[in-house]
């Protein structure tokens, strides 16, 4: 019975962080997107600011 616990909480855990792992790539691949896509205006903004500065 021990066994049986023991082998299935340690796949509990690595299924848990291989979804751990999948929502990080995930958010990885939306945040190089978004600089991908909103980049050249970010940095438009950020000069614009640092020139009024």
């Amino acid at each position: 019975m021990f066994a049986k616990r023991s082998a299935w909480s340690r796949s509990e855990r690595g299924q848990g962080l291989a979804e751990y792992a999948l929502i990080l790539a995930l958010i990885a691949v939306v945040a190089i997107l978004a600089l991908i896509f909103l980049g050249t205006q970010v940095s438009g903004i950020l000069s614009t600011i640092g020139a009024v500065i």
